[in-house]
């Protein structure tokens, strides 16, 4: 269903990321079929020109939310383009992310009870988006977002991929067609900020690097994707630079496509748990820094099993407070993705010895043993640490470790903010001075 902006209201922008802005939005004389509070994520056609393959991905979101439908994640409530802009609409979760509930945690870290709830909830989403054929890559605690009754919803699908059966897999890591024009937000609440760490410095780098080596090794425009990529991962693995820097833990650094090829949307259906057997491989190199699987590290090619190795680093942040691989830099946690074995800090391994398996079995550094990768989403559901969770009765638990306090959102008629309005505003230049203004001023400034 299209939106019409002449009757969406901002209430507040509660985010803004590398893909848009997103607002809490109040529409006037709700439809039926749509809420009267949603997200409205807003992509602006002029600001976002100077992103490689921003208006690319930002359509690619809206046709992977058009085809959702499933608890844990978003669906699509709406769409609308004009010159300018391109806004797309999704309920409103009014918890914010698990980012920003671990850290209202006295000791930062969740409960085993707590982690067993979430996790669950979050493995049925992601086996659902590899039921219909599509890799997630972008697994993090900011892009878990939970909703006004607790329960868990998946945000931000611009990195996804959809791959193809083995037999089309030349085509595995294309991107998508555009959404259709009558095609019908997505929220990100107080999220970390994202260290720029987007494809074309990250090519830079590799530029760099790749000069002061042998003329066999290039880094050109004739060279293909799949040696241009395994120019970066020499560079990332190599002795020189230390790769660029990255903040505490509250930022996150996000790896943008290094490079992509043209394919359609399409899926195997869901509710079968999909194994990563069978299918083809993408070769770009995206997600965020500490949550990357070693395999997209190496340039080898990557599946379905980055997705659990991502739900393996989460587990482990939700249970020590940190994330396991994290350098000084980019090219250190790169490294130590690739080289170093996880950790368990103190008597871990013995208090919770379910819990330190299921992550080491995520964390098998060789997708083809890791958990998930022949089993699927089944495979992690008969892990002793999930015994006792009614996986069919996920969305029936009332009571979620954490039920957000109601939303105060209420709109008074004529409060609010136009969107496009808005994003006018942002393209307006700075007022100039007038002639009378200006020579004024220059009087005071003489006589004082």
């Amino acid at each position: 269903m299209d939106i019409d902006l002449d009757r969406a209201r901002a209430l507040r922008v509660v985010g803004r990321g590398a893909m848009g802005t997103v607002f809490l939005v109040a529409e006037d004389g709700p439809s039926a079929l749509r809420p009267s509070r949603y997200a409205l994520k807003v992509f602006d056609k002029r600001s976002g020109s100077s992103k490689p393959d921003a208006d690319r991905r930002a359509r690619w979101e809206i046709n992977v939310l058009s085809r959702l439908a499933h608890p844990h994640l978003p669906s699509l409530l709406g769409f609308t383009e004009t010159d300018d802009l391109l806004a797309w609409a999704v309920p409103y979760c009014s918890g914010g992310d698990l980012n920003e509930l671990r850290y209202s945690l006295p000791d930062r870290v969740f409960s085993p009870a707590a982690i067993r709830f979430y996790i669950a909830e979050i493995v049925s989403a992601v086996a659902e988006l590899h039921a219909a054929g599509v890799v997630y890559r972008d697994l993090k605690p900011e892009n878990v977002l939970l909703r006004a009754d607790g329960h868990v919803t998946l945000t931000d699908f611009d990195l996804s991929r959809l791959l193809q059966p083995s037999r089309s897999a030349d085509s595995s890591s294309s991107p998508p067609p555009p959404p259709p024009a009558s095609s019908r937000g997505h929220h990100h609440n107080h999220r970390r900020s994202r260290v720029p760490a987007r494809s074309d410095s990250m090519l830079g780098q590799a530029k760099s690097y790749s000069n002061s080596k042998p003329p066999h090794q290039p880094w050109s425009a004739t060279a293909s994707p799949r040696q241009q990529l395994q120019s970066l991962v020499r560079y990332i693995m190599g002795s020189g630079g230390d790769g660029a820097g990255v903040g505490r833990k509250s930022k996150s650094a996000r790896v943008s496509p290094v490079s992509r090829k043209p394919a359609s949307f399409g899926g195997c259906g869901s509710g079968a748990s999909t194994t990563a057997a069978g299918w083809g491989k993408s070769y770009s190199f995206v997600g965020t820094e500490e949550y990357v699987a070693p395999e997209m590290v190496r340039g080898e090619g990557h599946g379905f099993a980055v997705d659990w190795w991502a739900v393996g680093v989460l587990v482990y942040e939700m249970a020590f407070g940190k994330t396991p691989f994290k350098g000084q830099n980019r090219k250190e946690t790169f490294r130590n993705v690739v080289q170093r074995e996880v950790e368990f800090p103190g008597d871990s391994l013995r208090r919770t010895p379910e819990l330190a398996d299921l992550i080491s079995g995520l964390l098998e550094r060789d997708p083809r043993r890791r958990l998930g990768y022949a089993g699927g989403a089944d495979e992690i559901r008969a892990h002793p640490f999930f015994a006792g969770v009614a996986w069919d009765m996920l969305t029936e638990v009332s009571r979620p470790p954490y039920i957000p306090p109601p939303a105060d959102e209420d709109l008074a008629d004529g409060e609010g903010f136009d969107v496009r309005g808005h994003f006018k505003d942002l393209h307006q230049p700075p007022p100039t001075k007038s002639a009378s203004e200006s020579s004024s001023s220059s009087e005071f400034s003489t006589e004082f």
